[in-house]
């Protein structure tokens, strides 16, 4: 019920982005949802790709910081309030968000999340009938 993300630990600097970017692309590595944190120094780009395993291998291949780690993929209605439903549920059980991201496609929305507790969270997602998200069910977005 979790989804492989590739965190990649990046410098602030022009072009480092489109770097990384290209090595992917050659690779035929598809992006299906990314966000990224940045400060003047250094970013964190936060990525949910066709295949995490080789794009894990590939960038430490290259000297990329980068890690591997399992997310919550969950499916939402297209509005703040779908999202805000989902999210009351963490709340209630005392969960925290760790950091959260979104994507949409036609008339479904995914919720990528991490929380300070994966297994209690998997535990609201199965006591409150949340629909999780594949890996498959991504692929075929």
């Amino acid at each position: 019920m979790t989804v492989n993300q590739i965190s990649i630990f990046l410098e602030n600097k022009y072009g480092k982005l489109n770097e990384l970017l290209t090595l992917l692309s050659k690779e035929n590595i598809r992006i299906i949802a990314a966000t990224v944190a940045d400060t003047t120094e250094f970013g964190i780009l936060r990525m949910i790709v066709s295949d995490a395993q080789k794009a894990h291998q590939l960038l430490k291949d290259n000297n990329v910081s980068v890690n591997l780690t399992e997310v919550l993929a969950i499916a939402a209605q297209p509005a703040a309030d779908g999202f805000a439903d989902i999210l009351s549920h963490f709340t209630k059980a005392g969960l925290s968000i760790e950091y959260m991201y979104c994507f949409s496609s036609k008339e479904k929305s995914v919720l990528i999340l991490r929380t300070n507790n994966r297994e209690s969270a998997l535990e609201v997602i199965r006591k409150q009938n949340l629909k999780c998200i594949t890996e498959n069910d991504l692929m075929n977005l």
